[in-house]
């Protein structure tokens, strides 16, 4: 816990979760993982276990030039953005109805 992380709208697209290992995170489809662990297996590796098996990908910071981070990072952040509007709620708009005022129900006595 504790670990830095970046966000959009409050949704994470990276971590620093295990930087004492030297990894950064990035949250990746999985067929973008697939992408760069093919080009570059010395810097990207996928995170064991389920979430890596939806794209949760390792990055070897020692590995990583600083273009190639800025890349990958561009990359998650613009998934990060699209995840975002699709589960977007709409704003749900207030309808203004005109109240009767002060009616009361008459009591038959």
């Amino acid at each position: 816990m504790g670990a830095a992380d970046f966000r959009v709208d409050g949704r994470i697209f990276c971590t620093l979760a295990h930087a004492k290992k030297g990894y950064g995170n990035l949250m990746l489809t999985p067929e973008q993982q697939q992408m760069f662990v093919q080009d570059l297996p010395d810097v990207f590796i996928p995170v064991a276990g389920g979430w890596g098996r939806n794209g949760a990908t390792h990055c070897v910071l020692a590995n990583a030039s600083e273009d190639i981070l800025e890349g990958a990072l561009r990359v998650a952040y613009k998934l990060r953005i699209e995840k975002n509007e699709k589960t977007r709620k709409p704003k749900a708009g207030r309808t203004k109805t005109k109240r009767a005022g002060n009616v009361r129900s008459k009591k038959k006595h």
